[in-house]
């Protein structure tokens, strides 16, 4: 077990748990829901991602000695639950959205079935994961909404948690940017990587010219050069006379981007670097990214905006118990209602591909479906084994691409409006 996986659970869990064994109810068969209720301030539709992560976490989950003993030395669970938690390993089922699905105001993205007591301690760990997941690749799918089929890097790892970085790079991928400068994501999702140099290169050398000729002579005249150091204009020009005009691209930090752009554009084709990109980057969001949409931008790199959510950093999702032994039990608090039963999802279609509905009703409900219309949620995990044959993560980002077409167009808005996908749900 990788060290930390377990304990990622909250006390309240534990102590639920704990008092379940002792009255005889932690063995009742359940299920837990994810879903959220709503959807970021002025967002249309959520981007389900993180799936996989979850069914790896799920099966790294069991407390071994270390983790017991860290659980004893707190004092405030009993030898009871910890007995249990020893012999702990989920073998229920998980339903679910798969990865680059869409999402909308109560759609069942998960369900969770089991004992209360295999599915109770796993809120924290699922929605620790969905929540930053779906939040990364809902803000970066706007984003590449935005770039118009311009090239996305992101490049935000210094701007969050270090494993935050790695799955912020991922999402970021699945959600239609084309690399990222996390190694640590190349390695171990496979994300391509790309990256240049950064301003202190520069200011290593005694001068940019000798910068860029040291740049070029490593890694060859297709290299990407810093050029606002000092002076954009001055950058520019010393960096196609240093490597040529068949220098890969130019890279611009700093200034009223937009005009940037144009400038540097029109400065490279008159010096013949005509095949020369112009790549921006420098506090980008999707809106931002909109606004050069009419500039002479061939790429941009996303920091901050993209590894935080643009705004919002979690998606809001909630671990719902919806059913006890078959029997519907749902919240009623106000404001935080929830709906009872174990759920399903169509989502229905016009001829022509595009979404027009996402109708949630209970397992075993009759619900029509029609010619085009599909079943959302699949199967993801067997009496405590992992399904065969899920998605790869370019698998995904492809469904994703295809999921985004059947949006109505103005559900692909920037500007705020109602979900782009209606839910309607059915008792």
């Amino acid at each position: 077990m990788t060290s930390g996986t377990a304990l990622m659970t909250d006390q309240y869990e534990l102590t639920m748990l704990d008092a379940a064994l002792a009255d005889g109810t932690a063995h009742r068969r359940c299920t837990f829901e994810v879903f959220a209720r709503s959807l970021p301030h002025g967002r249309r539709y959520g981007v389900v991602a993180g799936i996989p992560r979850v069914l790896e976490a799920l099966g790294r989950f069991s407390f071994g000695d270390a983790e017991i003993a860290a659980l004893r030395a707190t004092g405030a669970l009993s030898e009871r639950v910890l007995d249990h938690l020893a012999g702990y390993a989920f073998a229920g089922d998980v339903v679910g959205y798969p990865e680059g699905e869409l999402y909308f105001p109560g759609s069942p993205i998960l369900s969770v079935s089991g004992t209360f007591a295999e599915a109770v301690v796993l809120e924290t760990l699922v929605l620790s994961i969905l929540n930053h997941d779906c939040a990364i690749a809902s803000a970066a799918a706007r984003m590449t909404t935005a770039a118009g089929g311009r090239r996305l890097i992101e490049m935000g790892s210094r701007r969050t948690h270090e494993e935050a970085a790695v799955a912020a790079a991922r999402a970021a991928y699945l959600a239609g940017f084309a690399a990222t400068s996390n190694l640590e994501a190349a390695a171990r999702h496979g994300v391509p990587s790309t990256g240049t140099s950064a301003h202190a290169f520069t200011l290593l050398h005694d001068s940019e010219e000798e910068a860029f000729r040291a740049q070029v002579d490593a890694l060859g005249v297709s290299t990407t050069l810093l050029v606002d150091t000092y002076d954009i204009t001055a950058g520019i020009e010393t960096a196609v006379r240093v490597a040529g005009p068949e220098l890969g691209a130019v890279r611009i930090d700093s200034g009223d981007l937009g005009v940037m752009a144009q400038r540097a554009r029109a400065q490279l084709d008159g010096l013949g670097a005509v095949s020369t990109r112009v790549v921006l980057s420098g506090d980008l969001d999707e809106h931002a990214i909109a606004g050069l949409r009419a500039e002479p931008v061939d790429a941009y790199g996303v920091g901050t905006s993209v590894v935080t959510g643009s705004g919002a950093p979690t998606a809001g999702m909630v671990y719902k118990l919806v059913e006890v032994e078959g029997r519907p039990v749902a919240k009623r608090s106000s404001s935080k209602e929830s709906r009872g039963g174990a759920k399903s999802a169509v989502r229905r279609h016009k001829p022509t591909g595009t979404a027009v509905e996402e109708v949630v009703h209970r397992r075993g409900t009759p619900v029509e479906i029609g010619e085009h219309d599909r079943v959302v949620p699949v199967d993801l995990v067997k009496a405590g084994e992992p399904v065969a044959g899920l998605p790869s993560l370019d698998e995904a980002r492809e469904h994703l691409r295809r999921n985004l077409v059947a949006i109505p167009w103005e559900g692909l808005k920037l500007s705020r409006g109602e979900p782009a996908v209606p839910t309607t749900f059915i008792d």
